[in-house]
Parts: C-alpha cells; sequence; structure tokens
C-alpha cells in the first residue's frame, strides 16, 4: 500500500527531526546548541475518497489539497 496521492503524485519526503537545547539570544539566553539530529519522515495527508474515474465509481487515495481545490470529483 502506497503512500501516494493519485491525483498529484505527492508522496512522503525524508528530512531531518533537530533537537534543540538552551535559550535563544533574542530572549536572552546564550544561544541554542543542536544537541541531536534524527531522520524522520513527512507524509502526505492522504484520505480514501469515492470517486469518479472515467464513467465508473471508485475508491482513491487523494491528499486533503487535491480535495480541497477541487481536482477530486467526488461520488455522492
Amino acid at each position: 500500500m502506497s503512500r501516494r496521492c493519485d491525483i498529484c503524485g505527492k508522496g512522503s519526503v525524508r528530512g531531518n527531526s533537530i533537537l534543540r537545547r538552551g535559550q535563544a539570544k533574542k530572549t536572552g539566553g546564550i544561544g541554542q546548541h543542536v544537541t541531536a539530529v534524527t531522520p524522520r519522515l513527512f507524509r502526505p495527508n492522504l484520505q480514501v475518497v469515492h470517486a469518479i474515474v472515467g464513467k465508473t465509481r471508485q475508491k482513491v487515495k487523494a491528499c486533503t489539497k487535491c480535495i480541497k481545490s477541487g481536482r477530486v470529483l467526488r461520488a455522492a
């Protein structure tokens, strides 16, 4: 089961989770220091929707951006 939007192709993106320690300089501290960098995944907000594809009603995995913008023709 892929985590990919069937409409626009949006999928998971790899990034880092950065842990910082200390108070920021602008709030009166001596500055923040990075203590750990761990990998993480940014996943799209996918929803399973009943949509009309061609002339048939099918279940489609679509991201919320596609649903909101009207790229998915929803079936009742």
